[in-house]
């Protein structure tokens, strides 16, 4: 059976702002990778593993999962703590 995640994806180190951050993915899992003899890089014969889906919620994602047997792990998003500061907080402390 299929094995898959669902999980919010993070911002990466260039991105400033929230677009494109509320979206959620559902990413197949795959356990039968191996090393191409010729140039010696990861490969897979499963082609499942090279599928990303985006859904807006993950209500919906989960619902895609269960209508189409598709066994899968919800990954919760982390939450960023955000530290305010002040510019002269540098020169107080």
């Amino acid at each position: 059976m299929k094995k898959a995640k669902i999980y919010k994806p993070s911002k990466s180190a260039m991105q400033s702002g929230n677009k494109n951050s509320n979206r959620w993915l559902l990413e197949f899992l795959t356990n039968d990778t191996g090393v191409n003899p010729l140039m010696g890089w990861e490969s897979s014969t499963d082609t499942l593993s090279e599928i990303r889906l985006e859904f807006p919620d993950k209500s919906l994602a989960i619902e895609y999962a269960k209508k189409n047997k598709i066994n899968y792990e919800i990954i919760e998003p982390k939450e960023r703590k955000i530290v305010k500061k002040s510019y002269s907080d540098n020169f107080t402390k």
